[in-house]
């Protein structure tokens, strides 16, 4: 059986994501402690990332690494906050725009 859209999306899209955005914010000064505070995750995790032990399924376009480079610098700079709607977007982008995600097509509401 194929892959289900949201296994592809948790198991490599998701982990690819967060590994270059770890990685790019410790390339501009930041350390894998603070990076794993920042995305709130363990620092080993960060390590992994850094290291190529995890996060490194798919090769991004020019356009996604972009994006994420932009997230990444705009998280050092604390511009950004909170980071899961920019990540979804970059999710999307990555899907070429196939919104399979009910997440990514209605935001999830708190009662």
């Amino acid at each position: 059986m194929e892959k289900l859209p949201c296994e592809t999306i948790v198991w490599d899209s998701l982990p690819a994501i967060r590994a270059a955005i770890a990685a790019e914010m410790v390339r501009c000064g930041l350390s894998q402690k603070m990076v794993a505070q920042i995305l709130n995750m363990a620092p080993s995790a960060v390590s992994q990332y850094l290291s190529g032990k995890r996060g490194y399924r798919i090769v991004f376009s020019d356009e996604v690494t972009n994006a994420i480079a932009d997230l990444a610098r705009d998280l050092v700079s604390k511009k950004v906050h909170d980071p899961r709607e920019r990540i979804c977007r970059i999710c999307v982008m990555i899907r070429d725009g196939d919104s399979i995600c009910s997440a990514c097509e209605q935001p999830e509401t708190v009662s």
